[in-house]
């Protein structure tokens, strides 16, 4: 029925004489005065539910700013930085700040023009009014001619780049699919198995590298003690690096309390500590004992092995003395403790289940993790041992290894507990030093791997993929793309990247990288943004890498918080409640009782606060990307808009260091 229509019904009655009228149109002339007074009246409330709305959404709007702005500025005025220093920053945040200046002067030019409607096709030159509209009319000019084929030629040449890595993770994602397609695994002899005989276990050495570790260290040596080995076949070297000498006294201690249980360890501490954790291994496998052992098995400091770790892994030794190294995946006990420990969790489940495990299978060849895994010592030796070049002595170790003709086995199905950083502090720092060390290892290793006797085929994909495509160039697109010419095309509207690049590719890629963590889903998006602002790390770590700049030779020890899993907990918790009574009492022979006693009172000392920091080129990125966001909004550009805002947003979380563990 159209809405100005009415519909009048009459009923007659008898009995009263009476005509019943109804009119169902509230637009009725019959009624012009009450029709006016319902209309005005309707008219008005309505403004006011419209004034409410309005007034609602600014209100929620001027609160969500006003707390943004007081965090943000709490924030700023407790932050530390002192590691903030310019010496830390570099060119590159310099660079980034310039950036940021003529974009910023780039915007208001831009939003001026808008508004006054200059455009280069339709005005004349005797129609310029300014000097500004002059100077912007010229701008156009040169733009056009020289500075967008100059972006567009950089931006195709990083997408390729971008499209060629994208390609290799595919590859490998097939090669995964297949792999579970297939039930393709490991296999152990028949005869290996039998380990009933101990005389048929080989003689084994654990080595527990550690420097300054208070949070973790028992739980490793614990873990460590109740492997599952005959104990004469067994030495557990406990190599401590500590300069704390309290902590030290309680490494012993924890050593002591494990040997008079019969467990075969001793504790070894480094008088001249030089070389880092390559340099504690070098010293710790220079002992005479050591040529009575055949294998040698490496957890750091946080990882637990389950008690089978050893029957797991050293039977895929025998009956295949080409093999150098069995390596095993990590399990992570904090990966759900915040949203930093998600995304990395993405990150490292895609490392170990595709990256790993296939090359593992297929070409025998991958990085050492440097952990949670077990040598053969004849190719540790044949390989010229630890040496402290790098950062990465486990990578170096692998690349010698593979070149020496060594192969490598990952088992993706034996898993050893461990700790994710909970903190964006300290994971940039294993982030930098993670991607700084491959690049020193390649300029150091480029003139072996081409004089070596290897195959054409491996030392073509030790050079372009292992080093290159995955060390190099993933940082190097990343940063370049996304965070330099992404923000610079919006004021280059002439070298525009398409949707495909920003958008359809990343987001496949990214569910790709996902689908070895498929509770991690919802995380896509966050897990897109988080990899793209951490591209700025990884190119820094990158470039100090590559061209021996001073950051590159940092190390510092990934901060542990000392988290167990649930059964480790009660466990642990029973054995301390046992062993702390008999503590205070008990006073061992190489302790006097004022030793034990400042022992006790320096464990119970409260660790120094710390504060939460500011990361400036961080802060600057976030900046930069908002105002190509403004740019892309005054030209209508929907994904664009969106992309930038968001990935500015997510700069600027992470500079304001609002991800990850929160201190005080």
């Amino acid at each position: 029925m159209a809405p100005n229509s009415a519909v009048t019904t009459a009923e007659k009655s008898n009995t009263n004489n009476f005509t019943l009228l109804q009119v169902h149109d509230l637009d009725s002339p019959m009624f012009p005065e009450k029709q006016k007074a319902t209309s005005r009246k309707q008219f008005t409330w309505f403004l006011l539910l419209k004034l409410h709305r309005v007034m609602t959404c600014l209100s929620w709007l001027t609160n969500g700013l006003k707390s943004t702005f007081a965090l943000v500025k709490k924030r700023v005025s407790l932050a530390d930085m002192s590691d903030e220093g310019p010496k830390s920053r570099g060119r590159l945040y310099r660079f980034i700040k310039v950036f940021l200046a003529l974009s910023i002067g780039g915007l208001v030019v831009e939003i001026i023009a808008h508004f006054n409607r200059w455009n280069l096709h339709m005005i004349h030159p005797w129609e310029v009014q300014s000097l500004l509209q002059w100077s912007y009319m010229a701008w156009l000019s040169f733009r056009e001619e020289y500075v967008a084929p100059l972006v567009l030629f950089v931006s195709k040449f990083c997408i390729v780049l971008f499209l060629i890595q994208s390609l290799d993770r595919l590859a490998l994602c097939i090669g995964c699919f297949w792999i579970k397609y297939k039930k393709l695994k490991p296999t152990i002899d028949a005869d290996a198995s039998d380990l009933e005989d101990p005389s048929n276990f080989p003689m084994v050495l654990v080595q527990i590298p550690m420097c300054n570790e208070r949070e973790v260290y028992s739980q490793s040596i614990g873990a460590a003690a109740q492997l599952d080995w005959p104990k004469d076949r067994i030495l557990i070297q406990v190599l401590d690096d500590s300069d704390d000498g309290n902590l030290q006294m309680l490494i012993k201690e924890e050593v002591a309390s494990w040997k008079e249980k019969g467990i075969n360890i001793l504790y070894r501490h480094r008088l001249i500590r030089t070389g880092y954790k390559a340099g504690n291994l070098k010293s710790a496998m220079s002992c005479d004992y050591v040529k009575d052992y055949e294998f040698v098995a490496i957890f750091d400091a946080d990882f637990q092995p389950n008690p089978d770790f050893l029957k797991l892994t050293i039977p895929h030794f025998k009956g295949k003395p080409d093999l150098g190294l069995v390596q095993a995946r990590w399990s992570f006990v904090n990966k759900d403790e915040n949203l930093l420990t998600r995304l990395q969790n993405i990150n490292l489940c895609f490392h170990f289940e595709v990256e790993q495990q296939v090359n593992g299978y297929f070409l025998n060849f991958f990085g050492f993790n440097g952990t949670a895994g077990v040598w053969r010592i004849k190719a540790l030796e044949e390989s010229g041992g630890w040496l402290e070049r790098t950062t990465v002595e486990d990578m170096d170790i692998a690349v010698r290894a593979h070149l020496n003709g060594w192969k490598f086995i990952f088992l993706n199905d034996v898993k050893v507990l461990c700790e994710l950083p909970e903190s964006y502090e300290a994971y940039k720092k294993q982030q930098h030093r993670w991607h700084s060390g491959p690049m020193q290892l390649f300029r150091l290793c480029l003139p072996a791997i081409l004089t070596s006797k290897i195959s054409i085929w491996k030392k073509s994909n030790l050079i372009f993929l292992f080093f290159l495509l995955r060390k190099l160039i993933l940082p190097f697109y990343s940063f370049t793309l996304f965070c330099i010419i992404l923000p610079l095309t919006m004021f280059i509207p002439e070298s525009e990247l398409p949707l495909w690049v920003i958008c359809y590719v990343p987001i496949f890629m990214s569910f790709l990288n996902i689908l070895p963590a498929p509770k991690s889903v919802p995380f896509l998006v966050p897990y897109l943004l988080f990899e793209n602002t951490m591209s700025v790390t990884k190119f820094n770590a990158m470039i100090s890498g590559l061209f021996q700049l001073g950051s590159a030779y940092e190390w510092v020890v990934t901060k542990k918080t000392g988290r167990s899993s649930e059964s480790d907990l009660l466990a642990l918790a029973e054995r301390e409640s046992k062993s702390a009574n008999e503590e205070k009492i008990l006073r061992r022979h190489s302790e006097s009782g004022l030793e034990l006693l400042g022992k006790l009172k320096q464990s119970e000392i409260p660790s120094k606060k710390k504060r939460n920091r500011l990361y400036r080129k961080e802060l600057a990125l976030a900046l930069l990307l908002l105002t190509a966001s403004a740019r892309s909004l005054l030209s209508a550009h929907g994904v664009h808009f969106y992309f930038l805002l968001f990935q500015g947003l997510s700069f600027l979380v992470m500079g304001l260091d609002l991800i990850g563990e929160q201190v005080s």
